[in-house]
């Protein structure tokens, strides 16, 4: 169900006991009908105590090159290609996004990692029929040599990759 952005300002739920659902704004956009237990200012009053965690940024070492075509890129590239197709909407493709980064450092002499938005290059998506998203295809010698599809961890595809890789 969606709330357009009007409908959203405009709910007011009432957090007292004697709280009902008829007595919030919400009733006249839809039937879902909350308990009176419902209370948002107990969910105000939690505090959230976690340690701030160290973070490691991993330093990958991209280069944007500008190639008139796909298939250019493929011609020209001296190790084997790993393509992302993804679309900035995809959840599974956002989850992907540091996996990749991973995979593209730990892998960074053995092949070349090139993510495609199919949002904006519909044509090489169709190209190569792209139907689900995140869609991963391993080129070599500027021919697709395996496919797969799916949000993965940086190991699993690490280790599929190298699989790949191996056979002829």
């Amino acid at each position: 169900m969606a709330i357009s952005a009007a409908a959203a300002v405009s709910i007011n739920i009432k957090t007292s006991p004697s709280c009902s659902s008829t007595d919030s704004k919400l009733a006249q956009f839809s039937s879902l009908q909350f308990p009176s237990e419902l209370r948002i200012s107990s969910i105000r009053n939690l505090s959230l105590k976690s340690k701030p965690r160290p973070r490691t940024l991993t330093l990958v070492a991209s280069t944007k090159q500008n190639f008139t075509s796909f298939a250019e890129l493929l011609e020209k590239s001296d190790k084997p290609v790993f393509v992302d197709f993804y679309a900035t909407w995809c959840g599974p493709c956002q989850f992907m996004v540091p996996v990749l980064e991973q995979v593209s450092a730990s892998m960074i002499d053995k092949i070349q990692v090139v993510k495609i938005d199919t949002e904006k290059y519909p044509s090489i998506a169709n190209e190569y029929d792209i139907a689900a998203l995140p869609t991963f295809i391993l080129f070599k010698d500027g021919k697709p040599h395996d496919r797969f599809e799916g949000a993965m961890g940086a190991d699993q595809l690490i280790q599929r990759i190298e699989a790949s890789l191996s056979k002829e």
